[in-house]
This record gives C-alpha cells, sequence and structure tokens, in this order.
C-alpha cells in the first residue's frame, strides 16, 4: 500500500524546484496534491504530471505573501481536495547582498516570503486540521539556518525563523493529533540556487564533503516520510539532507 494513499496534500511553491519534487513524490506515494503557485501556467504543468501518475492535481494560485490570497488559496484547496490532511510550506525567494548594502526592502521581501508565508498558510490549516484531530504540516527551512553565510544574513535569519516557529507550533498542537516538522536542505540545484552570484556558488560547493550539489528528488524523499505514518513520532524536528554542509 502506498504511503501516502487517500491523503490529501497542499504544496505552496509547488510548480518548480524541490516544491515540484515533493509534489510529484507525494502523488507517487497515493496523495493528491494541491499546487499552490504564483505562476499558475507552471502549476498546471506540474498538476499535468500528477496526474499522469494517476493522482488527483489541483492548480491554485496564491500569492503566499499575501494573507486575502492565502486564505482564498486554502479555501480552494479544500474545495477541490475535500480536506487537508498535509501542508508543506516549500515557497520561497532568494537574493544576496551584504548587511551594509543591504536595502531594507530586500529585507522585508525575504521575510515576507520566506518567514510570514509560513505563519499566514499554517494558520489557515490549523482549524480544520484541529477539528479532524490529525495532520502534517512540513516546513522547508535551510541548512543556513544553522550555520549562517556572507552575503546571505536575511535568508539565514528567516530560515532560522522558521526553525523556531516549527518548534513552538509542534509544542502548540502535538496533542491534537498534528505533527510539525522542519526539512533544512543544503544546496540543491534549483532555479533559486542557480540565481545566486557564481563566486557564493562555487565556493559553497567546495565547502561540501559530498562535492555536489542535491538534486529536487534527494530532498522529497524526508517530506514523504514526514508525512507518512511512518513519520508519526517527529515533533518540532529537523531533518537535515545537506550533504554533510552542517553536521548536525
Amino acid at each position: 500500500m502506498k504511503s501516502l494513499s487517500g491523503r490529501m496534500a497542499v504544496v505552496t511553491g509547488g510548480a518548480r524546484g524541490i516544491g515540484q519534487a515533493i509534489a510529484l513524490a507525494f502523488a507517487r506515494a497515493g496523495a493528491d496534491v494541491a499546487v499552490l503557485d504564483l505562476r499558475r501556467e507552471d502549476a498546471e504543468r506540474t498538476v499535468a504530471q500528477i496526474r499522469d501518475l494517476g493522482g488527483r492535481g489541483f492548480a491554485v494560485k496564491a500569492n503566499v505573501g499575501d494573507e486575502q490570497s492565502i486564505n482564498a488559496a486554502i479555501e480552494s484547496a479544500v474545495s477541490a481536495l475535500g480536506r487537508i490532511d498535509i501542508l508543506v510550506n516549500n515557497a520561497g525567494i532568494e537574493s544576496a547582498s551584504y548587511v551594509a548594502d543591504m536595502p531594507t526592502a530586500m529585507w522585508d521581501d525575504m521575510m515576507l516570503i520566506n518567514l510570514r508565508s509560513v505563519f499566514l498558510c499554517s494558520r489557515a490549516v490549523l482549524p480544520a486540521m484541529q477539528e479532524q484531530r490529525s495532520g502534517r504540516i512540513i516546513n522547508i527551512s535551510s541548512q543556513l539556518a544553522h550555520k549562517g553565510a556572507k552575503e546571505l544574513a536575511h535568508y539565514a535569519a528567516a530560515k532560522a525563523g522558521v526553525i523556531g516557529f516549527t518548534r513552538s507550533l509542534a509544542y502548540e498542537v502535538a496533542n491534537q493529533g498534528i505533527t510539525v516538522n522542519a526539512i533544512c536542505p543544503g544546496p540543491v540545484d534549483t532555479e533559486l540556487f542557480r540565481s545566486l552570484p557564481e563566486t557564493f556558488r562555487v565556493a559553497k560547493l567546495a565547502e561540501l564533503p559530498i562535492g555536489r550539489a542535491a538534486s529536487v528528488d534527494e530532498i522529497a524523499p524526508a517530506a514523504v516520510l514526514l508525512a507518512s505514518d511512518g513519520g508519526s513520532y517527529f515533533v518540532g524536528a529537523t531533518l537535515n539532507p545537506n550533504g554533510g554542509d552542517y553536521m548536525i
């Protein structure tokens, strides 16, 4: 039996990169998936792949930094799926700047998309999960939340905030049948990683004991584990598929 058979999942930023890989891995494991993304056309392409795998997929346009957009998107997802068993907060952005040169808007945008959205999406699904006394919330953080990096103070701060939020929410809802956990990937060969300065990417990959970036398919299995019955005793945990960049 597939480990997520009969489960209903929502993946933010599910049109590309890690989010797409997780959405497809969920479908292979038997879940139906709503793909929330700002890029509706890209989300539809992911949904087409989900349906090719035999699952039900739905594309929902959403701006994860906007409260009204998120609330409407979650309502649409519930209408399409019937309920929500799993939420993956994956949507995110990257940019690079030394702190001394960083515009305030760059800092604020990072916090809006990479941290505030995790709160907004989690809050939106919680009432239904609490009513059904079950649920899985999986937040995508980063190894840089533990390690930090020059030119990425805003990114590391937001991702560290995700871990703090994950642990705190886990304390609040674990006794209601809802688990909340985080995944902290290392460098992954995605469009976001490739958008960073080449000097940073080369230096980062040189630090890795494994010597290379991950593929998105090397990150997705951690999400499947946390979403499945086999992940039921992970509470407030961080899984760290990071190629040895930070050994914790």
